[in-house]
């Protein structure tokens, strides 16, 4: 037996109403389409369900048992649909970013505060992890979107370059130089940083290793005096004489509520790519779109 929706609904109006002509108005199908399913329903089940007169229809014995069944299975699945749909519409209006904690600190408020503004009826939830961890909760459906440096390609997850940051020296701000100035865009050759205190990453992360290959091309492989786990502490530890840092540009705007200066760092330029990651084959949602418009927009202007 394979009973359609369609079918009992339909059973369910004529019972209801008592007249195949009114029900078939009611369900907006055909006198006849609606005579053809409550057939093939008697014809599935082996029995009638509805004696027919002139004048009236009425529920045979088989039907009358079969009408409560009919109603419970029609309801649950309407109440489940109706929850399924309340469902989806909260989803569509929530957006779940995971980020790396760098990234969540230094250039995410900023990001969030334009797009909420912007769009207001969505809700931001943001879960701030290290790399492996925002790439699981992506994969695994608890994350929309995670954004970060360095996430590997994978055959689950779909990575796209979103954005660029160079990599910057940071030193502490002399008494003799107006901030004003000491704060204007710089450039600097690596070589500047012979001579200097470093001070830095733990060797362990990513960034600081792509840092460590510029230091050791300069011969500067072991100079680096005291790591630190936050860029926030390294901003602040750089601001108060304990030596000189290299970090990407994404931190200007928090070193920009410190007393140090900044100056992007050339011969090379060394760059780091930004990526935004989403689970393979997922949809879309408005969400997402209007999120990642707002994240392209907002990612040059935090460099600067």
């Amino acid at each position: 037996m394979n009973m359609s929706t369609r079918q009992m609904r339909a059973f369910l109006e004529v019972a209801r109403v008592g007249n195949f002509t009114r029900a078939a108005e009611q369900t907006h199908i055909t006198q006849a389409g609606l005579s053809i399913l409550i057939r093939e329903m008697e014809r599935q089940l082996g029995t009638r369900l509805f004696d027919r007169t002139t004048r009236m229809v009425s529920l045979t014995a088989a039907g009358r048992r079969l009408l409560p069944v009919v109603e419970r299975l029609v309801t649950e699945l309407d109440d489940v649909a109706a929850q399924l749909g309340a469902e989806g519409d909260a989803a569509r209006q929530t957006l779940r970013v995971a980020a790396t904690p760098l990234v969540s600190s230094h250039l995410l408020p900023q990001v969030f505060a334009g797009f909420r503004a912007a769009h207001p009826g969505v809700t931001l939830r943001l879960f701030d992890a290290d790399l492996r961890d925002v790439e699981t909760l992506v994969a695994g459906g608890d994350a929309d979107l995670g954004l970060g440096f360095f996430f590997r390609t994978g055959p689950g997850l779909e990575r796209v370059p979103v954005g660029r940051f160079e990599l910057m020296r940071v030193s502490a701000l002399g008494e003799e130089q107006p901030a004003r100035e000491a704060r204007a865009p710089a450039t600097v050759p690596w070589s500047s940083l012979r001579g200097a205190p470093l001070i830095g990453l733990p060797a362990g992360n990513p960034i600081q290793k792509v840092i460590d290959r510029q230091l050791a091309d300069l011969g500067l492989a072991d100079a680096q005096a005291g790591a630190f786990n936050f860029f926030g502490t390294l901003i602040s530890m750089v601001e108060a004489g304990f030596g000189t840092a290299v970090m990407p540009t994404f931190a200007m705007a928090a070193c920009r509520r410190h007393r140090v200066r900044t100056a992007v760092l050339v011969k090379p330029r060394v760059g780091l790519d930004f990526y935004r990651i989403a689970r393979r084959g997922t949809h879309e949602t408005e969400a997402m779109r209007a999120f990642a418009a707002t994240l392209a927009q907002a990612l040059p202007a935090l460099s600067r």
